[in-house]
Parts: structure tokens; sequence; C-alpha cells
């Protein structure tokens, strides 16, 4: 494995959740990984954010190791979850709910029926 491999490797293992994204939780710097901080920070989930945009190494790495095209990329206890289509339409159906309690990831139920109801 590739030094940024092993560093992407080590980092989605030893956090509970992590997205990749461009910017950070404060400052997303595009739309789609705002979405996808917005729905994290609204829930409460605690999150390791990286933004790929500091190092272009880490920005195509992530890329290779996950095997996706695209950023944002949210890893749950290390497995790769999706981007931001896949992580809004989870959040609509409640299976990013199922995917946090069955991984014991803290969130706000009542956040994420919010969202729910106003997407509904």
């Amino acid at each position: 494995m590739s030094d940024i491999k092993t560093r992407i490797d080590e980092t989605v293992k030893a956090n509970d959740v992590v997205l990749y994204m461009k910017g950070t939780k404060e400052m997303p710097q595009c739309g789609f990984s705002s979405r996808v901080a917005g729905v994290l920070n609204y829930m409460g989930v605690e999150y390791t954010d990286i933004n790929v945009l500091a190092d272009d190494e880490v920005r195509q790495g992530i890329k290779d190791y996950s095997d996706w095209p695209t950023i944002p990329q949210l890893y749950v206890k290390g497995e790769f979850v999706g981007g931001c289509d896949i992580i809004t339409e989870m959040t609509l159906s409640g299976e990013l709910d199922s995917l946090f309690d069955e991984n014991g990831v803290a969130y706000n139920k009542e956040a994420a029926d919010k969202i729910r109801e106003a997407n509904s």
C-alpha cells in the first residue's frame, strides 16, 4: 500500500465517522460537501473532516482508495458509505439513522426526523 493509501486507511479506521470533503465542516468549499457536512452537523454527529483541497495527494488518494470518483466521501467505522447523493437518500429514507444505530454512532434522532419532515 502506498504512503497516501496507508495514511487514509489509518484515518478511516481510527475514527468512527470521517468525511473527506472540499473545505471543512465549519466552512465547506462546494455545495455537495456543504450538504453532507450540513446533515452531519445538524444531526449532531461527531466526525473527523479532511479537507482534500489542502493536499492534492489526499484529493486523488481518496478517490483511488474508495474507487469512487467524487468528493465528498463518508466513512463510518472504516467502511465507505457514499457521496452526496447516497448520503442524501440514506438520510431521507432513515437508512443513515440505522447505519449509525448499528455502529454505535451517536446522533440526534429528532434532528434526523426534522430533516425528513422538511423534505417530505
